[in-house]
Parts: structure tokens; C-alpha cells; sequence
């Protein structure tokens, strides 16, 4: 089948667009009517990227603590660290501002001081009851009597909804758990906790609101994502129109450029659509990689009929030629740039296969659309004027390619040692490199809500859930004073570490019910003595059926033999998070021995964290497999196992260098970084492959003389290189007006690698062939390829012309 890619099938392939034109122009038309009709199709995704297999036992584990408990992250606070909010007024504007979020359907529970219920001894009916904290009506002096008790008698809430040493409080809303992963959470936050909402009460009350919890935060992420989508769409579309445009000097050039990689994305929201993957963080950059990627194409594809105006001035040869002659390598170059993408297919992690399959296809979609629109639009228009072609000549390429065969030709040991320091540091900086498992680091930090988060952080310990799930391996189990007891130890290593937040379980609850039967005495905050179990149960067991449920069943199963320990963590690095697990682990371990108790740590800051570790090892993999079927690639496109060496070397090192960059300046490996190096890959490897096949040419036509040869290649294929590593630099750049702290790193680090690809491809690539001349360019070595990569004239042609 690949005997076909020859200069035969590229003239048939020419003669079929060039003579169905219109045909072709309606079945585009069509296709992108068909794709734009998928949009509906489209969704954003209401949780956080889970980056393990389904089938992972972390996952597992994950889903078994859901299917006991319900979906974790449903809690929405609101807070303040202000004694002015302890008055009449402002406490009536909170109760006014909340009264309308109490009502919705998509609350189940709420937890403000005007509902705050306290546990009482009923001696009479021996039993507890809850009764309001706040009585009514408001006065200075009630609400003055209330702060004191609220901060002094109440240590189970204690953490929960105070800070006792800062006097910051916060108060809890609970959504319903079937509806925090659908768009109804999005509707709820987006009315009740708007902008202009809670402006209005800040003003008012003279309150500083603070707004956060996991429905809050994935909510004006996803909006952020969104509104990213269209900032990045029209400045990759506003970048790469202007470079173009200040190449060429064209403006039809440019139009029908942009119209190729408008159409490009129309086609990558309709694959969305179509599989009916959700828009994450990583496929919502998908549309602008495309006219990043797109741009190239139509750099080669136009730059070469414009050079072939310039010889013979025949717009029908011309065209013609653009398709034989270049079709080849633009497919090359674009199946291996899909290459790059498509190796994250091969890893387990949903996310990534999503965003591979997205990639790679609509990379190829790409390349159909230029080789199909540019020929036949440029065959209705007249022929370039002389101000379109004088691009080719510009002093300021020439005076770059000057240089680069200047530094080539006579500084061959510099180079040399230039590339080792760079390996060698490369190395080093690698070494230092660390890896990031945090869901909130990549947020906008500068956006409101991450603010909260850190106030949360300060005042609270962090909003991020950390859940424990205890098996007593018996129905009632999690009630036993033994049980109990272990999990109170757990409690108090819990409360040593810093980074973790007062924990809440099935305790606190007990310890509540003793000081209730102490007449609220806070002294008697504390698990109860065997002596005291006896008359303690009896009073719980009497107590209503819903002051037991509101209390239990959120921290004990149905069956009581599943208790939760509930923490929450500061936005840590993935360091200290696994140092803070191994501690938790070692203490669990002696605790609860595994002939009597399963415990198993979970929840999403914990899935994230070891789906950032799992993303980590699967790397190496998917870069060895890039680099596996880019190497397969060239073997084939060259049939020489020494062009493969020396077509890797200039492609790993900028990759060394940045990977040692990152670790120099601090960008840490996580999910979003770890794209950089096979799509850097897939994308740097497509000059090298323009600058072999011209050099081979170039061999053959003026006999097998290298150096003639090599300075040849690096003027004719130096002026493409030149302007689509500049339009992929400034391409990816556009990343870099990210909110989101992993995609500026990833457009950063992606226009790096690819500037330093394009310079050693240019300067390390040639020099390596002037080098092994005796041993890579004799025919032995270049025996007939495989595929022809640029399409060679044939000798009647020569003669014609």
C-alpha cells in the first residue's frame, strides 16, 4: 500500500482534486455542516479529571467509599473573620441573603447560626434534643451572650465552624449529592453566589463574604475554562494571521490560511461532539492547538507554489507540483506530529486517550483540508504579484541562514561543545525536577475564588477532602467503644499534622452526647468511660429518629458497620502529601489490625495525587513509544539505521534542555506538563524530516557531494523551518495568557522545546551530517526509500523546462 505514496500517486492524487473541484468543495461544505451539527453533542465536565483506569484499586476503593457514602465534595461555606458580623443586623442580612439557597431543591442541609441546633439532656423523657442556638428576637445582648457561648461552650464545632484563636467562622451548605455532578450545580452557584450577589450584601452588611468548597470551586473553573476557550481561539487566529500576513504579504494568503484552520476548528468541537467526550482542561486547547498546527501546513504548501511561480510562472504546474511535490512530506510531517498525540491512546488514563484521539485525528483532518482548499482556491485566482514573492528573498532570512552555515562551516567543535554543556545540564536540571499531584495549583491564583481558598487554607486548614473509610468487618461494629477508641487515637495524630484539618467522624458525635448529658459542660467534650456508655446509649437510643440520622448517617452506613473519618488538606506538594499518607498509614496500620478492620484513605485530593504519580510512570512509556514509532517512521521513509541516529539526537536534546529548565526553575511534573514532550516531540521531529528528504535530493542531484548538498538543504528547506518554528513559537505562546497555571506552562515549556528544535535541526543536524559524511552519504546508505518524502522530478520534466 505505502508503494503507492510515490510520485505516481501524487500526480493521481493532484489530477483528482485539481479536476473535481467543485465536487470536493461541496463534500467539505457538507462535512463541516455534519461536524457543526455536533456541537450539541458537546458538554463541559462537571468533575475533576480523573487521571487513574477505571479499573485501578484506588479507583476502586474511591467508588466503594461513594457507593457507602455519597459523593464527598457537596459541601459549599461561606465565611467571615469579622466581629462585626456578632450583631442584630448583619446576622438578619446573612439570614436574608441564605433564606432563598435553604429553599432550593438542590440543598439538602444547611448550617447558619440561625438553624444551628444544640444537643440537650431531656432527663424527663431520658433522651437528647436538639434546640436552637439562637433565640429569638435579636438583640445586642442575645447575640452578644451567643458569640460568647458559640466560641467557649461548642467544641464540636470547634474547627468545623469557628477558629477559636482567630474568631473566623463559616457556615456549611450541602448540596444535594445526585445533583453536584450535573449542570444543576452549575445553575445553583452561578445564581446564588454571583458576582453581583454577593456584592450587593458585602455592601450592605460592610462584610467581607469569603465563598468556597468544592461545588464553588469546580464551578468558576469550568466557567473559566470556558471563557479560556474563546481567548485563546482568537489569539492563536490573531498571532499566527499576523506572522503569516508579515511573511507573505499577502492578505489572500492569509484569508484562505485562516479559513482552513477556522474550518480545522469547527471540526475539532464536532469530534468532541461526535464521541461525545466533555470539554476538560486539556481538551479545551485542542482548538487552538489546531490553527497553531494548521498554519505550518499552509506555510509549506503556499510558500512552495509561490517558488514555483517564481521559476516558470505556469499557475496549472504549479498547482500540480504543490501536490506531488509536497503532499508527501506535509503527510509525513503530519503523521508524525498526530504520532506525538496519538501515544497517549496507549495509556489508561481517560483523559489522555480522549485527548490523544481528538488530536491525531483532527491533525489529519488538517492535512486534508490544506492539501484540498489551497490548490483549488489558488487555481481561481490570478496568478501572485511580484510583492507576494519577494518574501523569498528577504535580507533578513538570508542574513539568519548566513549565519547558521557560517556557525556550521567553521565552528564544528563550538557546536559540540555547546550540545555536551547542554546534555550535561540538561541532566542536572532533570534531576531537580519534581512532581506536582495538587488539584487546585493549576487554578487562577489571581482570580477571587482561589483567594478564599487560601483564606480557607489559613483559617480552616484547607478545603481539599482527605476521607478515610473504616470496615469494622461487623454489622454495628463502627458504635464498639474499642472502635471508638482507635479512631479517637486517629483523631489526635490527625490534629498533629498541620497541613490537616480537625477531624470529623462518628466521635465527635459521641463525645457531643457525653457533654450533653453533662448539662453542656465543654469540660466533658470527651469519649465516654465504660461506666458511663451504659446511660449515654440508653439516652441516644430514646433520642428522635432525626436528631440520630442528621448526626450519623453522614459519618456511619446504614448497617454500622462502615465508619468515615473526614479531614480536609491544605494545597501541599505531592512531597509532602505522600510523607503525610505514609504517617497516616503507619499510625492506621497499628491501630486497626487487619484480621478486625479494612481501612483504606481516599477521596478526590487523594485520587488526584496518586493519578499525578500514575501519569508520571506511564511518561517514560508514552515517550519511548513516540519515539519508538517516529524511529519505525524514518526507517521506513529512509531504510538507513544510521540517518535514524542521527535524526534523534537534534529532537532528544531540546527536550533534555527543557526538561532540565523545568527542574532549574521549578516547574514541577504533573498532568498538565507531562504533554510537553511528546507533542514537543511529534511537532520538532517534522523539520528533520523536510531537512533529510530535501538533503537526500539534494545528494543525488549533485552526485553525492556533501557539503554542497548540506548548504543547499539548509538555504532551500532553512526559509520553511524558519517560518513555522516562528509560527509555532508564537503559537503555543498564546497559552502563556492562561489563568491556569499548568496550560501557561505548557504553551511556555511546548514554544521553548520547539525554538530549541528548530536551531538544532538547523545547526546540530548538518553539522552531524558534515561530520559522518564518509560513513551516512554514500548510496549504500541512501538506498531508494521506501516513500519518496519530496516527490523528485522526473528527467522529461527537466528537459521541458
Amino acid at each position: 500500500m505505502l508503494k503507492w505514496l510515490g510520485t505516481d500517486f501524487w500526480d493521481f492524487i493532484a489530477r483528482k482534486i485539481l479536476r473535481n473541484k467543485i465536487g470536493l468543495l461541496v463534500a467539505l461544505v457538507l462535512f463541516t455542516i455534519f461536524m457543526s451539527m455536533q456541537w450539541k453533542n458537546m458538554r463541559f465536565s462537571f468533575t475533576e479529571a480523573n487521571l487513574l483506569p477505571d479499573d485501578h484499586e484506588i479507583n476502586l476503593q474511591y467508588n466503594a467509599f461513594l457507593e457507602k457514602f455519597g459523593e464527598e465534595g457537596n459541601l459549599v461555606v461561606l465565611g467571615f473573620k469579622d466581629d462585626a458580623f456578632f450583631t442584630p443586623k448583619n446576622i438578619q442580612l446573612f439570614e436574608d441573603f441564605i433564606a432563598p439557597i435553604k429553599k432550593d431543591s438542590a440543598v439538602t442541609l444547611t448550617l447558619t447560626l440561625d438553624n444551628l441546633k444544640v444537643l440537650e439532656k431531656d432527663t424527663l423523657n431520658n433522651k437528647f434534643k436538639l434546640t436552637p442556638f439562637l433565640n429569638k428576637p435579636l438583640s445586642a445582648a442575645s447575640v452578644a451572650k451567643a458569640k460568647e457561648s458559640f466560641f467557649k461552650d461548642l467544641p464540636f464545632y470547634e474547627g468545623v465552624l469557628f477558629n477559636k484563636k482567630s474568631g473566623a467562622v463559616r457556615f456549611a451548605i450541602y448540596m444535594d449529592k445526585a445533583l453536584v455532578n450535573t449542570s444543576a450545580r452549575r445553575d445553583f452557584v452561578l445564581n446564588y453566589f454571583s458576582p453581583e450577589r454577593i456584592e450587593a450584601f458585602e455592601k450592605e452588611s460592610g462584610l467581607d463574604l469569603r465563598v468556597s468548597g468544592m461545588p464553588y470551586i469546580r464551578t468558576l473553573n469550568s466557567q473559566n475554562i470556558q471563557s479560556e476557550i474563546g481567548l485563546f481561539v482568537f489569539a492563536a487566529l490573531g498571532i499566527t494571521s499576523l506572522l503569516f500576513f508579515f511573511f507573505f504579504r499577502s492578505f489572500r494568503a492569509t484569508l484562505i490560511s485562516m479559513t482552513i484552520v477556522i474550518i480545522g476548528v469547527m471540526w475539532s468541537f464536532g469530534t468532541l461532539g461526535f464521541f461525545h467526550y466533555e470539554i476538560t482542561v486539556l481538551t479545551a486547547i485542542i482548538p487552538p492547538l489546531i490553527i497553531v498546527i494548521g498554519i505550518p501546513n499552509c506555510i509549506f504548501l503556499i510558500n512552495k507554489y509561490q517558488q514555483e511561480i517564481k521559476i516558470h510562472g505556469n499557475k496549472a504546474k504549479s498547482l500540480q507540483r504543490v501536490i506531488s511535490k509536497v503532499g508527501n512530506a506535509t503527510l509525513m510531517t503530519n503523521i508524525t506530529t498526530a504520532a506525538g498525540f496519538a501515544t497517549f491512546i496507549i495509556t489508561d488514563s481517560q483523559l489522555l486517550r480522549e485527548f490523544g484521539i481528538v488530536a491525531s485525528l483532527n491533525i489529519l483532518f488538517l492535512f486534508s483540508l490544506c492539501l484540498i482548499i489551497i490548490p483549488i482556491v489558488y487555481s481561481y485566482m490570478p496568478l501572485p504579484k511580484d510583492k507576494h514573492l519577494a518574501h523569498l528573498g528577504k535580507n533578513y532570512i538570508l542574513g539568519f541562514l548566513n549565519w547558521i552555515q557560517n556557525t556550521v562551516k567553521n565552528r564544528t567543535v563550538t557546536v559540540y561543545g555547546i550540545t555536551l554543556l547542554l546534555i550535561v545540564g540538561g541532566i542536572i536540571g532533570i534531576f531537580q525536577i519534581k512532581i506536582s499531584g495538587s488539584i487546585i495549583e493549576d487554578m487562577p491564583q489571581d482570580a477571587n475564588f482561589f483567594e478564599d481558598i487560601t483564606f480557607y487554607e489559613n483559617e480552616f486548614d484547607g478545603v481539599m477532602p482527605l476521607e478515610i473509610m473504616i470496615d469494622t468487618k461487623r454489622k454495628k461494629g463502627a458504635y464498639k467503644s474499642s472502635t471508638l477508641k482507635r479512631i479517637n487515637t486517629l483523631h489526635e495524630t490527625i490534629e498533629e499534622i498541620p497541613e490537616l484539618s480537625k477531624a470529623v467522624s462518628l466521635v465527635n458525635i459521641v463525645k457531643y452526647a457525653k457533654q450533653a448529658f453533662y448539662n453542656g459542660n465543654p469540660d466533658y467534650y470527651e469519649l465516654p468511660t465504660k461506666q458511663e456508655e451504659a446511660f449515654i446509649m440508653s439516652y441516644i437510643k430514646n433520642s428522635s429518629e432525626d436528631t440520630n440520622q442528621n448526626s450519623l448517617k453522614s459519618y456511619v452506613d446504614s448497617t454500622g458497620q462502615y465508619a468515615r473519618v473526614t479531614t480536609f488538606m491544605r494545597d501541599i506538594g505531592t512531597d509532602k502529601m505522600a510523607k503525610i499518607e505514609e504517617r497516616l498509614q503507619e499510625k492506621i496500620d497499628k491501630l486497626f489490625p487487619e484480621e478486625r478492620y479494612t481501612v483504606t484513605m481516599t477521596g478526590k485530593a487523594y485520587v488526584f495525587e496518586k493519578g499525578t504519580h500514575y501519569l508520571v510512570q506511564n511518561l517514560v512509556l508514552s515517550l519511548l513509544f513516540a519515539i519508538l514509532l517516529i524511529s519505525l517512521l524514518m526507517a521506513y521513509l529512509f531504510r538507513s539505521f544510521k540517518m535514524i541516529i542521527v535524526s534523534l539526537l537534534p529532537n532528544l536534546l531540546p527536550l533534555i534542555i527543557t526538561a532540565g529548565l523545568m527542574g532549574f526553575l521549578g516547574v514541577p511534573i504533573k498532568p498538565s506538563t507531562i504533554l510537553v514532550f511528546s507533542i514537543a516531540f511529534g511537532i520538532s521531529v517534522d523539520d528533520t524530516i523536510h531537512f533529510l528528504a530535501k538533503y537526500r535530493q539534494e545528494l543525488k542531484a549533485n552526485n553525492w557531494k556533501i557539503k554542497i548538498s548540506v548548504y543547499n538543504t539548509m538555504r532551500e528547506a532553512g526559509i520553511s523551518m524558519f517560518y513555522t518554528s516562528t509560527v509555532l513559537f508564537f503559537g503555543f505562546s498564546v497559552f502563556t495568557l492562561s489563568s491556569f497555571g499548568g496550560t501557561v506552562a505548557l504553551g511556555g515549556l511546548v514554544a521553548a522545546t520547539l525554538l530549541f528544535a528548530m536551531l538544532s535541526n538547523l545547526i546540530l543536524l548538518p553539522t552531524l551530517l558534515l561530520s559522518l559524511e564518509r560513513t551516512i552519504a554514500n548510496k549504500k546508505e541512501f538506498i531508494e526509500p521506501t516513500i519518496n518524502v519530496l516527490a523528485e522530478d522526473k528527467p522529461e520534466q527537466l528537459n521541458k523546462e
